[in-house]
């Protein structure tokens, strides 16, 4: 799950990734856990399908009785690494542009704002 969208809601039947403290690897019937996740590659065994892959910014991974959940700012999905590798750097630059522009923006209204404020004690001083 990301902030905007659920990227993936299928049936799978092995997950491998990487949490802060090293690699695991998950099947059915695995105990239930909680773990932080770490910037990295996620992969999955579809049922009846290939494996694919979804890089992750760091996220959290719940799993509790037959669901795993996993929610991260920023994920990126494909069944090929190679395009994957590809696609992690355009979808991740686009939206680090996309940072940096609000950021500004926001910076913006913050000293516009100071501006107005210390205007306004200007005049009620006259």
């Amino acid at each position: 799950m990301l902030p905007t969208q659920v990227l993936l809601d299928d049936e799978v039947t092995k997950l491998s990734a990487e949490a802060e403290n090293g690699g695991f690897g998950m099947l059915p019937r695995h105990i239930d856990f909680v773990t932080i996740l770490a910037p990295g590659i996620l992969s999955y065994q579809l049922v009846d399908g290939p494996e694919e892959f979804m890089a992750i910014d760091e996220g959290v991974l719940v799993k509790c009785g037959p669901e795993i959940r996993v929610s991260t700012r920023r994920a990126v999905r494909s069944s090929n690494l190679e395009t994957l590798e590809h696609a992690v750097r355009q979808e991740f630059r686009t939206q680090d542009d996309r940072e940096k522009a609000t950021r500004s923006a926001l910076a913006k209204l913050q000293a516009d704002f100071v501006r107005r404020f210390l205007d306004m004690g200007k005049v009620s001083r006259e």
